[in-house]
């Protein structure tokens, strides 16, 4: 099994160029009272903020075979994935992972417990994976995905996995099957 795949998406820049406020340049500085460099706006004190973004996502299972999608798309264009996808704003984590399921599958999913929860701090981000049943064999792929597929355990295409979130959620959840018990896990990946 390979682990040499690189992260979900490229990490946002940590620069924001222009005040959203007023359209003036911003500054990297530590404003009054904080302790962290940040885009400021000299001109009207407007304070940008970057925070982590969220990829929610499914580990869908029907009949014992995982759901995987081939990427259409670049980072990892042709590497199969677990459908996951950046959380829009005013959704849960839990819509966000079903509508990603739908959008990059096709498929139809009832979520279960949350799964496994990966912080990603090189790329700014934090991945959130549910267990999901899928409800129908009938998959649609999306403009995102080239094909998706169930595949037997042992026709998991470990060298051609998308990102290490989506191999080390893998491995927890075949290293979980045999006392089916899949507890939420936390980790990072460095």
């Amino acid at each position: 099994m390979s682990n040499e795949t690189s992260e979900f998406f490229f990490p946002a820049p940590r620069k924001q160029n222009f005040c959203s406020q007023c359209g003036t340049p911003t500054t990297l500085r530590i404003p009054p009272g904080d302790n962290r460099v940040r885009d400021l706006c000299e001109q009207c004190g407007a304070v940008h903020y970057q925070n982590p973004r969220m990829v929610v996502g499914t580990l869908p299972v029907w009949e014992g075979k995982i759901l995987l999608c081939l990427r259409a798309i670049e980072p990892r264009k042709s590497t199969w994935t677990l459908p996951a996808g950046f959380m829009e704003l005013s959704e849960t984590i839990y819509q966000g992972a079903e509508r990603e399921t739908r959008e990059e599958a096709g498929a139809q999913v009832s979520l279960k417990n949350l799964y496994t929860v990966i912080d990603i701090p090189h790329a700014d981000q934090v991945h959130l994976y549910f267990l999901a049943d899928v409800l129908s064999p009938v998959l649609d792929p999306g403009p995102e995905s080239l094909d998706a597929r169930f595949f037997a355990l042992d026709e998991i295409p470990w060298d051609n996995l998308s990102f290490r979130s989506v191999v080390a959620s893998l491995q927890h959840f075949i290293a979980d099957l045999p006392e089916q018990r899949f507890a939420t896990r936390y980790f990072s990946l460095d």
